[in-house]
């Protein structure tokens, strides 16, 4: 009973592929938003840079 429990959950052709951490995702998710948003906005950054000094 105990040793169905165990079978691999991952499909056949899935199994030989090794899947990083998910810290790892959170922190390549992080720097995307921050790079797509510096991309996005960096009209209204340098504009908000100039002000400052």
């Amino acid at each position: 009973m105990f040793e169905d429990n165990k079978q691999e959950l991952r499909p056949s052709k899935m199994r030989g592929v090794a899947f990083p951490k998910a810290k790892y995702g959170v922190i390549f998710a992080i720097i995307t938003i921050i790079f797509v948003s510096i991309v996005l906005y960096k009209d209204g950054i340098i504009n908000f840079l100039i002000s400052i000094i």
